[in-house]
C-alpha cells in the first residue's frame, strides 16, 4: 500500500499551488450572495491536481456519504453479498399443526416485501402447515441494537416519509403505507395499500377551495391511534376538494406493521396463527422452513445511490458490522462482540478500509452512511481518493454503474443538460437544507476522467443556488482540456 500513501502526500503538497477556484464558479458565488470560503472542491487528473480549494477542511457532505458507504460494502462485502430472511422453528408439526413458535429472522434483507412474505408462507402452507399454535416471534438481533429507531429524535418535520426511515434488520416494504386520497366536494375517501389485518384508515382532514397541485402545503403529520388490539391510522390537516393524490407514509410502529400484514397474508392462504405478536430472538436449535434471499450487493448498490435512497445505505452501512459475505448463503453473521455496537463495528470497518488505501481518517464523522445528518463529515481530499481507489477497484464497474449519470437518470437526470457532461459525467448528489454536494467522475473535454468533489455548506445554499456553483464547476471540468 507504499503506492497510494505516497500519492495522498503528493496531494497534500499540491494544494497550496491549485487553490484557485474557476471564475465561473467565483461569479455565480458572488451572484447568488455566497463567498469562496463557503465551498470546499477538489479535481484530480489521474495522480495530479487539477483544483483545490481548501480541499483537505472536513464538511457536511449530505448524500455524497453514500459514495463511501457503497463502495466499502463492494469491496469488503463482495458481490455475491445478499441479505437474507429465515422462517425459523423448533416445534414439531403434527396434522398441519405447528406446535411451536414461528420466528422470522431478519438478515439485513433490502428486497424484503409482503410480497416476498407472502411467498415464504406459501412455502409453509405448500409444507402442509396450516395452523401456527405458537406466537409469532420477530427476530431483529442482528444488528444491536434491535430498534434503533426507539427513543431517536426526528430528523426533521416529516418523521412520517420514506427518506427519514430507519432500518433493522427486518424491515418490510421499509414500513411505509401507500394512502391513496380522493376528494369530492363534500367527502374524502381513502384506499390503504398494503392493507393490514386489525388496521383501518380515516380522516380528520379538512376539505377546503384550493390548488389540487399543492395538497402537501395543508398536510400533517398523521396519527396512529390505538383500540384495544385494533389501529387506526387518522390523516390530518387541510386537502382540496376534488381532488386525488397519493402519499406513502411511516407512521405504524414495525412490530405493529408486521403482524398485520402476515396475519392477512397468512390468513388469505387459509392458514390461522393463534399466538401473539412479539420480539425475540430464534432458539438455538431452530431449524430453517423457509428463506428469502436478497438481490446481489450490485444490484442494491445501483439502487441506493442513482434515486440516493437512504434506508437502503444506512442498512448497507449497519451490515458493514454485522455480517459478512458468505459464498453458498450470500451472507452471514458475524460473532457478536461483548460491549460493541452494530454502529461502532461498521464505523471501524469503513476506518480500516480507508487507511489500507493510504486515506487519512482524521476528521471523517460517520453517523449513518447515507448522509442524512447534521454531524457527518468528510473532506473533498477523502472523497476524492476515495473515488480514485473506486477507479482501481476491482468492482469499479459495478461502482460506477450505481452513480447517476449527468442529464439522463437518477438525482442528476435535470441536470447539466446542454453541457459537455451530459450523458457523460457519473455523480452522486447531495441536498439537505444548507447543503448542496457533488463527487464522482467528470471525463473531460479529451476524454480524459476526472475526479470531481465539490462541496457547498451555507444557509444560502438552497433555493438552487449551491446547486448552481456546483454544476458549473462539474461544467468547467467537462470543458476543460489542457493537461495541468
Amino acid at each position: 500500500m507504499l503506492r497510494p500513501l505516497v500519492l495522498a502526500a503528493a496531494l497534500v503538497s499540491c494544494f497550496s499551488a491549485r487553490a484557485q477556484l474557476p471564475e465561473p464558479v467565483t461569479r455565480l458565488l458572488a451572484e447568488q450572495g455566497m463567498t469562496p470560503a463557503s465551498v470546499s472542491a477538489l479535481v484530480l487528473r489521474g495522480d495530479q491536481v487539477v483544483m483545490a480549494h481548501l480541499a483537505e477542511r472536513p464538511m457536511q457532505p449530505a448524500s455524497t456519504m453514500k459514495l463511501v458507504t457503497t463502495l466499502v460494502s463492494l469491496e469488503h462485502l463482495g458481490p455475491v453479498f445478499r441479505g437474507r430472511t429465515e422462517l425459523l422453528t423448533n416445534g414439531d408439526v403434527h396434522n398441519g399443526v405447528l406446535k411451536g413458535d414461528l420466528v422470522l429472522r431478519g438478515g439485513a434483507d433490502a428486497d424484503l416485501s409482503g410480497e416476498v412474505l407472502e411467498g415464504m408462507l406459501r412455502t409453509l402452507h405448500n409444507a402442509g402447515i396450516k395452523r401456527i399454535a405458537g406466537n409469532l416471534v420477530l427476530d431483529r438481533s442482528l444488528f444491536n441494537p434491535a430498534r434503533g429507531d426507539v427513543g431517536l429524535p426526528p430528523f426533521d418535520e416529516s418523521p412520517e416519509a420514506y427518506y427519514n426511515v430507519i432500518p433493522d434488520a427486518l424491515l418490510v416494504n421499509k414500513n411505509m403505507l401507500q394512502v391513496d386520497m380522493r376528494s369530492t366536494d363534500q367527502r374524502m375517501q381513502l384506499d390503504m395499500q398494503p392493507a393490514l389485518a386489525g388496521v383501518t384508515i380515516a380522516s380528520n382532514m379538512r376539505l377546503i377551495d384550493a390548488d389540487c397541485t399543492k395538497w402537501e402545503d395543508g398536510w400533517k403529520l398523521p396519527q396512529a391511534v390505538r383500540s384495544g388490539s385494533k389501529l387506526k391510522v387518522v390523516l390530518e390537516g387541510t386537502y382540496p376538494k376534488n381532488c386525488a393524490r397519493s402519499n406513502s407514509i411511516n407512521v405504524l410502529d414495525r412490530d405493529d406493521y408486521i403482524d398485520g400484514l402476515l396475519r392477512l397474508k397468512w390468513k388469505q392462504l387459509g392458514g390461522r396463527l393463534d399466538g401473539k405478536t412479539l420480539a425475540g430472538t430464534a432458539p438455538f436449535d431452530a431449524r430453517l422452513l423457509a428463506e428469502h434471499r436478497a438481490r446481489a450487493l450490485p444490484e442494491v448498490v445501483r439502487d441506493t445511490n442513482k434515486p440516493s435512497d437512504n434506508a437502503l445505505a444506512r442498512t448497507l452501512f449497519l451490515s458493514l458490522g454485522a455480517l459478512e459475505a458468505d459464498p453458498v448463503l450470500g451472507s452471514r453473521p458475524l460473532p457478536p462482540v461483548a460491549g460493541q455496537t452494530t454502529y461502532t463495528r461498521a464505523d471501524a470497518t469503513v476506518r480500516t478500509w480507508m487507511r489500507a488505501h493510504g486515506i487519512d481518517d482524521s476528521g471523517l464523522v460517520m453517523e449513518n452512511g447515507s448522509g442524512l445528518s447534521r454531524i457527518e463529515r468528510i473532506s473533498p481530499v477523502q472523497m476524492g481518493s476515495l473515488l480514485r481507489a473506486g477507479l482501481r477497484s476491482n468492482w469499479a464497474p459495478e461502482f460506477m454503474a450505481s452513480m447517476p449519470i449527468a442529464g439522463t437518470d437518477g438525482t442528476m437526470r435535470r441536470r447539466l443538460n446542454g453541457s459537455p457532461a451530459a450523458g457523460r459525467a457519473r455523480l452522486k448528489t447531495g441536498t439537505l437544507r444548507n447543503v448542496v454536494a457533488v463527487a464522482g467522475y467528470v471525463p473531460d473535454a479529451n476524454g480524459v476522467q476526472n475526479v470531481v468533489v465539490a462541496i457547498v455548506n451555507d444557509e444560502l445554499a438552497g433555493d438552487g443556488r449551491g446547486r448552481a456553483v456546483v454544476d458549473a464547476l462539474v461544467d468547467w471540468v467537462a470543458r476543460s482540456g489542457v493537461a495541468p
